[in-house]
Order: C-alpha cells, then sequence, then structure tokens
C-alpha cells in the first residue's frame, strides 16, 4: 500500500492511496480533481473509490467532476452534505479494496457527519495509516463548527487515540508549524515540541509536507491529547479533561486570530479566488 501525498489549494491534502499488485487506488479528500487525475495517470492506476472525510468544499469539491470523468466511480462518506455522494457509511463499517481494508470511523463535532479512516493491507507488516481530515492535525485538531468539546473528547480518546500507536496520520491541511508554536505557548518546557517545531520549519523551508506523523508522537508533542498533563492543565486552569480540552480549544481559535487576521482587501482576493480559480483558502 502506497500512499501518495498531494498539496492543493492553500493548504490542503488529498491523497491517492495504491495497491502496488492491482494498481487499484482509492483517493481521499479529491478536492481538486483535475490534478488528482493528473497523477492517476502518471502513477498507471485505477481510480476506484474516493473517500470523503467531511461535506466542506476544500475536501469534497471534486467528488462530482471525478464521477462525471469515471461514471463507475463509488464516492463514500457519512453525510448526505457530500458532493458526488453514491455510498454512505456509518460507524464500524468496514470497506475492502481487494488486500486494502478501511474501517469507517465516525468522528463528529468539526462537521456532524465527519468521518476519519482506518487503513491497512492484508499480510503486510507496514504500519496502519488514519486519514484524519479536520479532525486531528500533527500537533493540533479541528474546530468545533457543528459540535462540542464533549464530542471532540471522544473522538481523541476513545476513537482515534485508541488506535495502534504506530499508526500513521494523514490529516486534511497543513497546520504543523502553527500549531506547534501554539503547543509551545501552552507547554513550553515541551522539548520534543521544540524539536518538532524545528523540524517542522525546516520541511517548510524545503517545501516538503509534514505528513504523516504517528499516533505515538502525537501523544508527545500535540496538547490536545495531553490533557492530563500538569502542563496543559496549567495553561488551561483546568483539570477536568473535557474542561481542559473546552479551553484549549478556545485560545487556540484566539491564538489563530490574533496571529492570523485577514485584511479586508485579501478577503476580497479570497472571495475572487474562490468563484474564478481554484487556488482559494481551505474552510479551516
Amino acid at each position: 500500500m502506497k500512499v501518495k501525498v498531494i498539496s492543493v489549494l492553500e493548504d490542503n491534502y488529498m491523497y491517492l492511496v495504491i495497491e502496488e499488485d492491482s494498481k487499484d487506488a482509492i483517493a481521499v479528500d479529491p478536492a481538486v480533481p483535475h490534478r488528482l487525475l493528473e497523477i492517476v495517470k502518471r502513477e498507471g492506476v485505477r481510480l476506484t473509490a474516493v473517500l470523503t472525510t467531511h461535506h466542506h468544499w476544500d475536501h469534497a469539491r471534486g467528488n462530482e467532476a471525478l464521477v462525471k470523468e469515471i461514471p463507475e466511480l463509488r464516492v463514500y462518506g457519512g453525510d448526505d452534505r457530500i458532493a458526488g455522494l453514491t455510498h454512505k457509511v456509518t460507524n464500524g463499517q468496514e470497506l475492502k479494496f481487494n488486500t486494502i481494508n478501511v474501517r469507517c470511523l465516525f468522528t463528529p463535532c468539526h462537521t456532524s457527519g465527519h468521518m476519519c479512516y482506518f487503513m491497512w493491507e492484508d499480510d503486510c507488516t507496514d504500519s496502519p495509516a488514519v486519514f484524519t481530515g479536520d479532525t486531528l492535525f500533527v500537533g493540533g485538531c479541528g474546530r468545533f463548527f457543528e459540535g462540542t468539546a464533549e464530542q471532540m473528547y471522544h473522538n481523541l480518546t476513545e476513537v482515534l487515540g485508541t488506535l495502534p500507536l504506530d499508526t500513521k496520520v494523514f490529516c486534511g491541511h497543513e497546520y504543523t508549524i502553527k500549531n506547534l508554536k501554539f503547543a509551545s505557548l501552552v507547554e513550553p518546557e515541551n522539548e520534543k515540541v521544540k524539536e518538532m517545531l524545528s523540524w517542522a520549519r525546516a520541511r517548510d523551508d524545503d517545501d516538503k509536507p509534514t505528513v504523516p506523523s504517528t499516533l505515538l508522537e502525537e501523544f508527545e508533542y500535540n496538547p490536545f491529547l495531553r490533557l492530563s498533563e500538569e502542563g496543559v492543565q496549567k495553561f488551561t486552569g483546568q483539570t477536568d479533561p473535557i474542561e481542559v480540552l473546552r479551553v484549549l480549544r478556545k485560545e487556540k481559535d484566539n491564538f489563530k486570530k490574533r496571529k492570523e487576521r485577514v485584511l479586508p482587501h485579501a478577503m476580497l482576493a479570497l472571495e475572487w479566488g474562490l468563484a474564478h480559480t481554484s487556488h482559494s483558502g481551505p474552510v479551516t
């Protein structure tokens, strides 16, 4: 099983998962269909299915164009709002694509129908992978657009947090530097955060992605998975893990606003880009 990491839009990732024996492939969140089809052609593979984490345009907008291009394409997702949806999935449902297995993990909060996809291959010693969309990022978690801290706590601790520690984490956006800057504010003495931030900046300088991480690594530097740590609790002034998470996300939202205010002329540019090009900013 080979995973192609494809950077699109401003900071999105879409993925092409290839079964190397059959040359069949699965796409995850193919927001820019022409780019995906170029890579499918270059790799000499056959695209058979799309897995969509959630309905936001920067993850799902390529689905309908791909179905028009490949009428037999199956588009999976957990939300009726997903463009081009052909197969609605439910929590715990397992899909099989030749030797590749997919378990659908319902993770509502960022959106009410968000799904993550845990993936492994039969008779393969490689680590499994999880495609987390906008639920879990390298060093962070998604915003609570349509859900609650209670839901995100369940997602992070009871769903994603219980996967094998060697699971590779493929998220929906390149937010790593921003997330780790916040993590360093939360836990200024965490050496792993400092090390990871330095590494992420070097990757950025070389125009290289920071995905995948592993679940084990996320437990070492991602404050949203470290809710019982003394430093994280001290930062939030809370000890109950759900309340820690609630305050942490609120602080991250405010941190984002302080660091990333968009000027009015930039907003106009983004609106024009969304209407007329494929290079506009994502829904975050």
